[in-house]
Formats: structure tokens, sequence, C-alpha cells
């Protein structure tokens, strides 16, 4: 595959936009304030051109950081070791072991079969197990579980007596609609459902010492997927694309069949299932178990550790010396962005550390006559749309700071600002390159781009107006 000119041209332009902002004669803001600039002008084209991998390029502050003197090279490799980081490598372990001993697919399929065989609640419990995958593993692995199990559903209907019929096809559509845009929205709903939550969280953590737990992100976000989840639903199967078919009783032995395959429940799996709730349980409870044991200081960077290594440490069968992850199974765990998480802290830091933050905030509330519910809605507004052209950490990564500088010059509270631009960044339901689970379902060759972007555009527009309502109403009340 070629290389496109327009990552040729951002390559270039990287490089050269610091060496200009470096070498610039009129002093822009001090010294240090000037290098910190250079450096994220270049980690901001390459991000938004993908010149280079991402995770590379988070790698630049390790680099150039302590060359140009902003800071040394012990204080900017701190940054990719912050508790988040680790939080969410051990969620990449807990999503492994559930993928590796076919627990996730078990999950799904039982409650498939749960919500019914009508063709619309055949699609609403493919949503739901979708969903509720992406809480918990990555949004891209939920919809690889989910795509295989649809595409035999709808062959059923390829293979019926009046062939693949409009409602048929209109089906089709809205299932693997259903599957990639609850991928997006379930992940919003917890921690480590998706990685820009996570670069929320430790920046927040990091530069202003403002912890959010568990609990707490679960207390907002929960109810925000399961309003954008059935408002989605009712999108697709009621208004954009009703398929209007009949029952079809085969499905329900196709998911009989997809059962048995499984066998019984296995004795990885009843482990696996036991760590996993024993982490949701102690991430939920941390602050009840924390004052009846102070001196357990739990956090939830403990309590994902505890997990990953139990999945490492308890064997599945002690006679054979077998446990449920060996270490090379690690190879399959995105370390790209736990890099990308580190590189987002450094450069953030690098920003704190230069005044950067400070100036935006001073020149914000040098303005007079902003509304803060208004630059809040235009933030999450443009937020969304950006995150149909460009990857939602690097974005989230980048606006966020700027976001707590806004926030800061209005004198609002960072977290009312910062957390429903941050959960935009999910919500991308447009176009196939917005998000991995978008791309997988158009590669089925079931949707075209116009007939994505035509519920989509829908579904962007009530996720902004969705966000302004939590961002008054809500958001204030759990933060």
């Amino acid at each position: 595959m070629p290389y496109p000119l327009y990552k040729k041209i951002g390559f270039i332009t990287g490089p050269i936009l610091c060496l200009l902002l470096l070498f610039w004669p009129v002093e822009i803001l001090s010294p240090i304030a000037q290098k910190v600039i250079a450096v994220a002008a270049w980690m901001v084209t390459w991000w938004i051109t993908e010149a280079v991998s991402i995770s590379v390029t988070a790698l630049i502050p390790l680099m150039v950081f302590p060359i140009l003197g902003i800071t040394d090279i012990k204080t900017v490799s701190a940054s990719y070791g912050h508790p988040i980081v680790f939080l969410f490598f051990g969620g990449f372990i807990m999503a492994l072991a559930l993928e590796k001993v076919n627990l996730h697919r078990r999950i799904a399929l039982n409650i498939i079969k749960l919500t019914g065989t009508s063709p619309d609640r055949v699609i609403l419990g493919f949503m739901i197990s979708t969903a509720l995958l992406s809480m918990w593993i990555s949004n891209t692995a939920s919809t690889v579980v989910m795509l295989p199990i649809a595409i035999s559903v709808i062959q059923l209907l390829i293979n019926d007596a009046d062939g693949f019929s409009k409602k048929d096809q209109n089906f089709a559509l809205s299932i693997m609609l259903g599957i990639a845009f609850a991928a997006n929205i379930g992940g919003i709903a917890t921690l480590v459902g998706t990685p820009p939550n996570s670069v929320l969280v430790g920046f927040m953590e990091s530069e202003y010492q403002i912890e959010i737990s568990f609990l707490k992100w679960m207390t907002m976000g929960v109810p925000f997927s399961i309003i954008m989840l059935t408002i989605c639903y009712f999108v697709i199967v009621k208004w954009v694309y009703p398929s209007g078919l009949g029952n079809f009783d085969s499905a329900a032995g196709l998911l009989d069949g997809e059962i048995k395959k499984l066998g019984p429940i296995k004795k990885e799996e009843k482990l696996v299932l036991a760590i996993f709730l024993f982490a949701i349980t102690f991430w939920i409870g941390r602050g009840a178990i924390n004052s009846w044991w102070p001196n357990l200081k739990l956090t939830d960077t403990s309590i994902s550790i505890m997990a990953a290594v139990a999945l490492f440490a308890i064997p599945s069968n002690f006679s054979t010396g077998k446990f449920i992850l060996k270490w090379q199974d690690t190879a399959q765990i995105p370390w790209g962005i736990l890099i990308l998480f580190g590189g987002g802290l450094a450069l953030a830091s690098g920003m704190s550390l230069a005044g950067i933050i400070d100036m935006i905030g001073q020149g914000i509330a040098s303005k007079e006559g902003l509304s803060i519910f208004v630059i809040s809605a235009l933030l999450i507004f443009v937020m969304l749309f950006m995150t149909e052209l460009m990857s939602n950490v690097a974005l989230v990564t980048i606006f966020v700071p700027v976001v707590a500088g806004i926030a800061i010059g209005l004198e609002a509270p960072i977290l009312h600002m910062a957390i429903p631009v941050a959960m935009a960044s999910s919500c991308a339901f447009m176009l196939p390159m917005a998000t991995p689970p978008n791309a997988i379902v158009f590669a089925s060759g079931h949707i075209k781009v116009y007939q994505m972007a035509k519920v989509g555009v829908i579904l962007n527009i009530i996720s902004v107006l969705l966000l302004i309502l939590f961002t008054k109403f809500y958001i204030p009340f759990v933060f």
C-alpha cells in the first residue's frame, strides 16, 4: 500500500515546524514555553496525519525534552510509569484472560439468547452484549467477537425462501451498525472501557491531583451509556432502518448450536469469572473497604494489578503447572496504547511546567461575555466531529489540557468541562474510519458509507445534545 501524500507532508512538516518555532527570532512566550510549543507542534502534526505510529510519536518527549532542557530524563520518564498506565495494563490483562478462555463469547451468546428471536430483539441482544463486553475489553475485540455470530444470523436470511430481500438487507444493516455503535457506547461506561477515559483521569491526577475513582466514573458513565444505547437502538431499528421482518426461529437454533460448541463451562472460565468479579467488586467498594481498613490504602490501580497477577499466578491445574495466562500471551496486548498514555501525560506535564495551560486560562479570563455553558457546548461539538477524522486517544491527549486551561480561565470546575469533552471523543458514528468498530463492520460488506453517515449524523447530534444536558444537570451532581 503506497504511503499517502498527506502522511508524507505530515512527516516532513512536523520536525520543520518544531525547528522553526525553536529558532523563531522573536520570543513568543518564555523560552521554556517556546520549546514545549515547538515539540507539541511536531507531535500534534504527526498525531493528526499519523505519519508514523501514534505510539512512536508519544515517545518524542522522552527523546527531546532532556535534550532541550525542558525537564530531565528521570522526570519525563515518570509519566510513562504513571499509575493510570498500570490501571489500563491490568484491564488489558483481564480482557486477555476473558478472550483466552472464550468466556466473553459465552456471555455474549447467552445474553442474545435471553433477549428473544424476533429480528428487533436479536439486534437488541447483540447491542446489549457488545456494550457490556466493551465496558471491560477493547471495543475492537468486542466487535470482532460479535461479528461472526451476526454474519451467521444474516446468512440464515440470505439462504431462506425469498432470498436476500430489502427487509433482510435492512436487518443486516441494523445489526452491523448496532454492533459497531454499541461497542463505542459501551466503552464510555468504565475507566478501562476505552483509552480516552484513562487519558483524562491520568491527566487530572498528574496535573491537578484530582482523583476520579472507578465507581465515580461508572456513576456518570453507565447512565450515559444506557441512555445513548437505548436512543441508538430506536434510531437504527425503529426509525432509519426498520426491517419489518417476522419471527425467524432458525436464529434460536443457530445460537443454541454456537453455545453447544463451547461445551459446559470450564474450570478456567470459572476462575477468570471469579477474578473478574473480585476486581469489579473491589473497584466499586474501594471507598468502603479503605474506610474499614485504612492501612490497605487500596487504589483502582492496585486492584487492577492484583487481578492481573492472580491471572498469571493462580493455577488452573496445579499438578501439571497450568496457569490461566502465560507471559507469552501478553504479546497480544496493545502496548502502544500504554506508551501513548505516557507520551500524552509527558506532553501535558511539559505544558503545565512551562505555564502554557495557565496562559490559556488567563487569555480566556480576559475575555468578557463568554458563557461557560456555551463554551462547553462548543467544545463538545468540536471534539465529537473532530474525532470522526482522527484518533480519539490522540485527540483527547491534545485537547484535554487546553480544555483545562479554558476552565481555569472561566473559573469553572475543570471536571465539569473536561469530562464531557473526553466522553464526546467516543461518540463517533458517522464514518468508517472514525473508530475500529466502525471500520470492522464496514468491512463486512453489508454497509455503505452513506448508510452509516445517514444514521451517524443523527446520533452525533443527539450525542452532543445529551452531553450538553449531562454537563448542565448531571455531571455537577456527581462531581
